[in-house]
């Protein structure tokens, strides 16, 4: 199964069932070893040593992306909640991106659901949800079990 992502308007959700365990599925969107392996997708890749993760409201997120093409960029995000382990939510205060993770148990494993709100314009565009469904896939991969 792959992930699946979907434009409305300025948000974009993208959905996946992970067959691990929720504590496995949050395990790896808080620690910074495993968000390395993963948060770049097919597209970009993370150097480990540029994660910095503190997880609190308030508290900020941050990784150095590279691009297939060499382009490295900097991301920063600050947690607005973090209700382990279920949901957290960040925001990205270049942009004003509002993500919203989201971790339930569901059968035989954990329904994960990634909710962007308050996209701009330039980043509502089919390969921004291929993007973010390369990055769930690329999550399944890393938790194989």
């Amino acid at each position: 199964m792959t992930a699946g992502a979907e434009l409305r308007g300025d948000e974009l959700i993208a959905q996946r069932h992970l067959p691990v365990e929720p504590q496995r599925v949050w395990s790896a969107f808080t620690s910074p070893a495993s968000i390395a392996t993963f948060w770049g997708g097919s597209h970009a890749t993370v150097p480990p040593e540029s994660v910095t993760v503190d997880l609190r409201p308030g508290g900020e997120f941050e990784l150095d992306t590279r691009a297939l093409d060499g382009t490295c960029r900097r991301l920063r995000f600050v947690y607005v909640s973090v209700t382990a382990p279920r949901e957290l939510v960040f925001d990205e205060p270049v942009t004003g991106i509002r993500t919203t993770v989201t971790i339930n148990r569901a059968g035989d494993g954990t329904h994960l659901t990634v909710h962007q709100r308050r996209l701009p314009p330039e980043l509502r565009t089919g390969q921004a949800a291929g993007g973010l469904a390369s990055i769930l896939d690329a999550l399944a991969a890393h938790l194989r079990p």
